[in-house]
C-alpha cells in the first residue's frame, strides 16, 4: 500500500474500546467490580468509571464522572469532533480503524487501548482482580483483530502487581492470542522502580518468547504523576508522557535491567524523542561519576544499552528529532499516527512525517524497517 513510496508499520496506533467491554469479557467473578466506559456528547470520551460512579485511573481530585465531557471546548475539541463523528457512530470497529489505515497509507499496525491505558493505572490493585481485567483485555483485543491478523497486531496488557500473573499472561498471549508485544504505563503502581528485581521474572519471560514491551504513557493516573502540580491539562499533558518515559528509560539503561537482560527489547512510546540525547549525556554522566558505588553491575554506559536494546518514537511533526539522530543514529526510530487521539494529526500524520527535513534512508528505516525489527514483523508483508 506504500504512501509517498514508503511501505509504512504504525508502532502505536490506537483503538477505542467498547464501555462495556470489561462486563462482557471479564471473568464473571469481577465484573461487577469492572470499570466502565463514560459516554458523552464527546466523541472521543476517554474517561472510564468504577460502577458507583468514581474515576477510575485518575487523580483523586478529578470531577466525578458526571460532570464536563473530559476534554470539552476549545478548537481542538471542536476538531475532533467532526473529524471522528462517523468512526464513533459506527461504534469504532475493527472495520473503521482498518479505514483509518487505509486513509494514512498504513500496511500494519500495533493497537495500543485508549480505556485500557488507565485499566491498571490504580497504584496498589488487588493483583487477581487486575489479572482479571487485563485478560478480559486482551481476549476483547483478539476478536476485534481477528477480521484482519496480517494488519492490525495486538499489543498485550499485563498486570504489573504480581509477576506470576504477568508471565501466564505473557505466555498466553504469544501462544493463544498470537500478538507481537506487551505494554505497560511507564508511571509507578506498585511503589517500586522498574529496575527493582521483583520484575525480573517478567522481563526474562519477555526474552524467552522473543517479544519487546512497549511503554506508553497517558495525561492521567491514579498514582503520582509528572505535571499533576499544575493542575491544567494542557501543562500536565507536556510533561505526563515524556518524564514518565524519561524515569522508565533511566530504569532500563541506568538502573540495570538491560545489563541483567540483555536479550530484552523495549519501547518508549508516544513520548516524542528529542529529548533523548539530554537525558542520555546526564545518564552517561551519572554513569561516570557515580556507578561504581551505587549501580556497579552496569557494564557500560547507558547511550550503549540504548543503542542496544530500546526503541523510541518520533511524533510525526517532531522537527527537533533530527537532534536524537544525531546523538544515537535513526536505527532505532519508530513512527506513529497516534489515531485516533485528540493530539494525533490523523489524517495528515504520515504526510507530515514524510515532509520533515530528514534523508529518505531515515524516512524508510523509521517508517518500515526499524518498527520491523522491534516487534519482529519482517515476514509480514509489505502490502496486504
Amino acid at each position: 500500500m506504500a504512501k509517498g513510496g514508503y511501505r509504512i508499520i504504525d508502532s502505536d496506533m490506537h483503538i477505542m474500546e467498547p464501555p462495556d467491554l470489561w462486563q462482557r469479557y471479564t471473568d464473571k467473578k469481577y465484573r461487577d467490580y469492572a470499570q466502565v466506559g463514560v459516554t458523552s456528547d464527546n466523541v472521543r470520551d476517554l474517561r472510564t468509571v468504577h460502577p458507583d460512579g468514581r474515576p477510575w485511573g485518575a487523580p483523586p481530585r478529578a470531577r466525578s464522572a458526571s460532570g464536563r465531557p473530559s476534554q470539552a471546548g476549545g478548537h481542538n475539541y471542536e476538531r475532533n469532533q467532526k473529524l471522528y463523528a462517523t468512526h464513533a457512530e459506527r461504534g469504532w470497529s475493527t472495520e473503521v480503524q482498518l479505514e483509518a489505515m487505509d486513509v494514512e497509507g498504513l500496511d500494519v499496525a500495533v493497537l495500543f487501548p485508549t480505556r485500557g491505558l488507565h485499566t491498571l493505572a490504580e497504584p496498589l490493585m488487588d493483583p487477581p482482580f487486575a489479572a482479571a481485567l487485563a485478560r478480559g483485555y486482551n481476549d476483547w483485543l483478539y476478536d476485534f483483530c481477528a477480521p484482519a491478523p496480517d494488519r492490525l497486531i495486538g499489543a498485550a496488557m499485563v498486570s504489573p502487581f504480581d509477576m506470576d500473573d504477568a508471565v501466564a499472561e505473557v505466555e498466553r498471549a504469544v501462544k493463544e492470542l498470537g500478538f507481537r508485544t506487551v505494554f505497560m504505563r511507564s508511571n509507578q503502581m506498585t511503589e517500586k522502580p522498574w529496575h527493582d528485581p521483583f520484575f525480573d521474572p517478567l522481563w526474562s519471560a519477555l526474552e524467552e518468547y522473543d517479544i519487546p514491551i512497549g511503554f506508553h504513557e497517558a495525561s492521567s493516573s491514579g498514582a503520582r504523576q509528572a505535571g499533576d502540580h499544575f493542575g491544567n491539562v494542557m501543562l500536565r499533558r507536556v510533561f505526563a508522557q515524556p518524564v514518565e518515559q524519561m524515569m522508565a528509560l533511566a530504569s532500563f539503561c541506568g538502573g540495570g535491567v538491560l545489563e541483567r537482560h540483555p536479550k530484552l527489547r523495549a519501547a518508549f512510546l508516544e513520548a516524542n524523542c528529542a529529548w533523548a540525547p539530554w537525558l542520555l549525556w546526564r545518564l552517561d554522566e551519572g554513569y561516570e561519576r557515580e556507578a561504581d558505588v551505587f549501580v556497579p553491575e552496569l557494564q557500560m554506559a547507558p547511550t550503549e544499552y540504548f543503542k542496544r536494546q530500546c526503541w523510541i518514537s518520533v511524533e510525526p511533526d517532531e522537527e527537533p528529532a533530527k537532534y536524537a539522530f544525531d546523538w544515537v543514529g535513526s536505527d532505532k526510530m519508530v513512527f506513529s499516527t497516534d489515531y485516533p487521539h485528540g493530539d494525533s494529526k490523523y489524517p495528515y500524520a504520515v504526510s507530515s512525517f514524510i515532509e520533515l527535513g530528514i534523508s529518505d534512508e531515515d524516512k524508510r528505516k523509521i517508517l518500515w524497517d526499524n518498527c520491523a525489527s522491534l516487534y519482529k514483523l519482517a515476514e509480514v508483508p509489505a502490502s496486504v
